[in-house]
């Protein structure tokens, strides 16, 4: 599977100087660590293992698992018998145990130049105590769900972290989503209290949070659910509000108020130049975070939880239009994670980390919070865009905080290169040494301008696969070790197994394309779907018993290096992020007006894909530009703004088979303008294909 010797012939190479620190310095080397991680796992993992603290120590074999869904119930088990908590690793031991109470864990930069902050170890350690005291005063306890919706601030890690100190759970939500979809989210993991903050800026753009968030909370109430309390952050506004008693509790609300924000020294940060959000307030359910984090005790005992309790839970779009909550559980889950953020950016004390994720998807769960300062990391937080106030904003961060390790999209990248090299090169980037990307497949083109004008050829590309279920990265470059080739992934990481396997679930040896699938599991792969393990099987072990599905495709070179082909189910990559097209499909048709869609993904040149939607519309509905914008409302309100459709096509029939279903692959043809639509002997009406065509030429499109 790993060929002995690295491939010299159309390879590039890490710079020597990197080398020379690198805890995986040559492709020998990880040959070796590869080889070890499959042959004796117990042995790898134990030893990396024993740098974290551990109430209780592990029993028996370090993994115990079945994927073979014909032999019974799948299940991972990691390190059956420990007790840890996470929080206490990645905080308690770098502050007491490692001394790194001074170091800074995260420079806070703002979505304006000039609004920053800064916070080391011991102050996130003391911020997070002090909530997660506030926390139980509300009556949440280990096992309990809370859902997190803020922007990307300090306190969002800090809800995290308080959440995972007293066992809670926690599901964050990204805060470019809508009131519903928050709504189902709540619903589904059955959240007992939720943490917001009235609004931030994203550019010039003024979201107003707490808004949204009030609105789901109305919809859960209306839907029979009642979420209890609201901890909002004022993160813009300045409020006075009474402060409701704890749960359970008969005392009636005490009245407190916020403390001034030029007085609290946790909030003199960001510049008051901007009209803020007006914050609606129901003192039965609202309470300031400030008020109550202000007055709570600065000591927390941890709770200390068994390897395999739940963690988190985070949706992803499933291919059924319901987000599936992928479960992430306590030990596998953190060895995981800080092992692939320490060897892949091969993270050495003295750096300075910066991915520029939102902590709303997976990627900044890994790599943003518990990778980075599980390792004791400096990290850069950036709550804005790459592009404001201008499009050097990336490189005059980079220069700023001195980073060493930059991690982001090839969304970004490529929406960047279309202003070219020169607001890259007026900024030094002298302090870069590696450059890594996530949340989709890079385009050569992409990967050789991030290559060339980015890092100077003198920074490795670490082009990372993984998903939301895998935890970390499973296919990946090591910088000082891997010879890259733009666009590949490259190989697998310790103790990732993978294959490709055809149609009929046979294995394909050699040079091949076909479907990714894993053999074995990995410490931070998820556990279940939360509340329905019967879908987790369905969807990622049915299709071929035995194997882990990923749902993408994949083709291996002659050279043994693996490529990411793209999604094989009903799954669009959209900006980074993967979308279902049934739930776009079931937000279109709750409109009035359309009795059918069907939506396919079309290539974008920043976005990756963009979303091509055909509508049939009901008896006597005419289309016109005014209900295309209605429907594109209804996707946004719905679903949330990434969802928005780039085109939207009026389709007074779609292409079927004599069965009834819908033949997607001719639609991606139609909405390419491709002709070639290859065999469609099956349509039951072929004359819908003209009309296609026909609406498609008098679209924008």
């Amino acid at each position: 599977m790993i060929p002995d010797k690295a491939p010299r012939e159309d390879v590039l190479y890490a710079a020597g100087d990197l080398k020379k620190e690198a805890h995986v310095p040559s492709f020998e080397k990880y040959k070796e660590l590869y080889i070890k991680s499959i042959d004796n796992p117990d042995e790898f993992w134990g030893d990396i293992a024993k740098d974290f603290y551990w109430k209780t120590k592990h029993t028996g074999q370090f993994l115990d698992y079945n994927f073979d869904v014909t032999k019974g119930e799948i299940f991972v088990k990691c390190m059956e018998g420990a007790t840890t908590n996470i929080c206490y690793n990645v905080l308690d031991r770098n502050v007491h145990e490692k001394k790194l109470g001074d170091k800074v864990a995260f420079y806070w930069e703002g979505n304006e130049p000039g609004d920053e902050s800064t916070v080391t170890y011991r102050e996130l350690l003391q911020q997070v105590c002090r909530l997660a005291n506030v926390l139980k005063s509300q009556g949440v306890k280990k096992g309990d769900r809370v859902s997190i919706y803020m922007p990307m601030v300090v306190e969002l890690v800090v809800a995290m972290l308080a959440c995972v100190r007293i066992g809670a759970v926690h599901s964050i939500v990204f805060a470019g989503f809508s009131a519903e979809s928050l709504c189902e989210r709540i619903l589904d993991s059955q959240c007992c209290l939720l943490i917001t903050a009235d609004g931030f800026y994203r550019g010039d753009k003024l979201i107003n949070l707490k808004v949204i968030a009030d609105e789901a909370l109305h919809k859960c109430r209306d839907k029979g659910y009642l979420v209890q309390r609201c901890i909002m952050l004022r993160h813009l506004s300045k409020v006075e509000e009474a402060e409701v008693a704890p749960l359970g509790s008969q005392s009636p609300p005490a009245k407190r108020p916020c403390p001034d924000l030029q007085q609290d020294p946790q909030r003199d940060r960001v510049k008051k130049t901007r009209p803020v959000p007006q914050v609606p307030w129901n003192p039965e359910v609202d309470l300031c975070w400030h008020s109550l984090v202000c007055v709570a005790s600065e000591e927390c005992e941890p709770e200390w939880c068994d390897s395999e309790d739940p963690l988190f839970i985070l949706y992803t779009s499933g291919s059924t239009g319901k987000p599936k909550g992928v479960l992430h559980t306590v030990s596998g889950y953190m060895l995981y994670v800080a092992t692939t953020f320490k060897l892949v950016f091969d993270y050495q004390p003295s750096d300075v980390y910066w991915c520029t994720a939102d902590i709303g998807w997976i990627t900044g769960h890994s790599y943003i919070t518990y990778g980075p300062l599980a390792n004791g990391a400096t990290s850069v937080l950036f709550e804005g865009l790459p592009t404001y106030p201008d499009v050097s904003r990336m490189w005059e961060i980079v220069d700023k905080y001195s980073v060493t390790k930059f991690y982001t999209a090839p969304t970004a990248i490529r929406l960047l290169m279309k202003y070219g090299s020169e607001p890259v090169t007026r900024c030094k980037r002298t302090s870069l040494k590696v450059l890594g990307t996530v949340g989709e497949p890079i385009n050569p083109e992409a990967w050789q301008w991030y290559y060339t004008v980015v890092g100077e050829k003198r920074c490795p590309v670490v082009d990372t696969f993984w998903q939301t279920e895998t935890g970390g990265h499973v296919l990946t470059p090591l910088p000082a070790a891997t010879p890259m080739k733009p666009g590949s992934a490259t190989f697998p990481f310790f103790g990732v197994v993978p294959a490709i396997l055809n149609e009929s679930g046979e294995e394909l040896e050699g040079p091949s394309e076909g479907y990714l699938v894993f053999k074995q599991p990995w410490p931070g792969v998820m556990r279940t779907v939360y509340g329905n393990h019967q879908r987790f099987e369905t969807t990622y072990f049915k299709k071929f018993p035995g194997y882990y599905v990923t749902g993408d495709g994949c083709r291996r070179d002659k050279d043994g290096y693996y490529w990411i082909t793209g999604r094989i189910d009903d799954m669009l990559n959209v900006s980074g992020h993967l979308l279902s097209t049934a739930e776009v499909e079931s937000a279109l048709v709750e409109h009035e007006a359309v009795a059918e869609a069907a939506v396919v993904g079309r290539p974008h040149p920043v976005k990756g894909e963009s979303l091509y939607c055909f509508v049939s519309l009901r008896d006597g509905v005419t289309y016109n530009r005014s209900l295309e914008a209605q429907l594109r409302k209804q996707v946004r309100e719905k679903i949330g703004a990434i969802a928005t459709p780039d085109y939207i096509q009026n389709a007074p029939g779609l292409p079927k088979t004599r069965s009834g279903k819908i033949m997607r692959r001719v639609l991606r043809k139609i909405a390419n303008n491709e002709r070639d639509l290859g065999d469609v002997s099956t349509l039951a009406d072929p004359s819908v294909i003209e009309q296609l065509f026909e609406n498609r030429s008098c679209s924008d499109v």
